[in-house]
Parts: structure tokens; C-alpha cells; sequence
């Protein structure tokens, strides 16, 4: 696991705890929805590089 990985993990992590922050803030839904869409990029890119199947 190379610096990126761990960067990409972390950061999706912490956007999904924004996700869950803002949803109870009653923040707009679609900040919420960008959010969580970027989160799961993030987890996603992380766990792929991870795995060897995107360079």
C-alpha cells in the first residue's frame, strides 16, 4: 500500500462522516448527495489501487 492508497481511504472516510454530519443538520440534499458521491469515489479509487486493478 503506497501513500495514495491510504490518502484516497482516509479522505473518502472522512467524507463520509460529512455525509452523515451534514444529513443531520438538515443540510440541502443535493450537498448531501455530492458529498456522498465523492466519498464513494474516493473508498472506491483506494480500495481498486489496492487491489492492482487501477493503476
Amino acid at each position: 500500500m503506497n501513500g495514495l492508497n491510504t490518502i484516497l481511504i482516509v479522505l473518502g472516510l472522512f467524507l463520509a462522516g460529512g455525509v452523515y454530519s451534514f444529513q443531520k443538520q438538515k443540510m440541502p440534499l443535493s450537498v448531501v448527495i455530492l458529498l456522498a458521491i465523492g466519498s464513494v469515489m474516493c473508498l472506491v479509487a483506494g480500495v481498486l489501487r489496492i487491489q492492482g486493478i487501477w493503476e
